[in-house]
């Protein structure tokens, strides 16, 4: 086994353009433990328990499109309280690779509609769909998971809410004071 390209991500699954064909072809990828584990700390997650992507791609005349699923199931830790909270991902995704020598220009090439694919650029020889799943799980996250517990600890160590730290929070708290003050 060769040593890793220090350029490659860490759930590599490159699926080379004349392998594809003409019709449909389902293609799963499933990351091993040592690529989650790598992926983990990429992301900042304690665990990532397990990451699949289920796939069928196709070649268009707009690019390569992959339509599929991507399950994974992780551990974060809350934002608050560093306690680990499990989550579950299942994202539906449709994804366009389209070669970088047309990336720059993707409108004149593209047919479909590009609001429904996220558009990704390639080499023109191979697709990631390791990377492009480890991508999807991690625009998936909770960007701040917090525990049950987390709203009291915060609260014990002065952080306010958002409804009291925006501005009628403020007026709120002026009106308080205020009100003290009154004989």
């Amino acid at each position: 086994m060769t040593s890793p390209d220090a350029n490659q991500p860490e759930f590599h699954r490159p699926e080379r353009i004349e392998t594809i064909g003409d019709g449909k072809r389902v293609i799963a990828v499933a990351a091993n433990a040592a690529e989650r584990t790598a992926l983990a700390t990429r992301f900042g997650l304690i665990e990532i328990v397990r990451l699949n992507g289920d796939y069928s791609v196709a070649r268009t005349p707009a690019g390569i499109i992959a339509a599929g699923r991507v399950t994974a199931d992780v551990i974060q830790a809350c934002v608050a309280t560093g306690e680990p909270l499990s989550a579950r991902i299942d994202e539906q995704v449709a994804l366009c690779f389209v070669a970088e020598t047309h990336a720059d220009h993707p409108a004149e090439e593209i047919e479909l509609s590009l609001d429904a694919l996220d558009i990704i650029p390639f080499d023109g020889a191979a697709i990631d769909l390791g990377e492009a799943t480890a991508e999807t799980m991690a625009l998936a996250l909770e960007p701040f998971p917090r525990s049950p517990h987390a709203e009291a600890i915060l609260r014990k160590v002065g952080v306010l809410t958002e409804e009291e730290a925006g501005p009628f929070g403020a007026l709120a708290g002026l009106k308080a004071k205020l009100e003290e003050k009154k004989p």
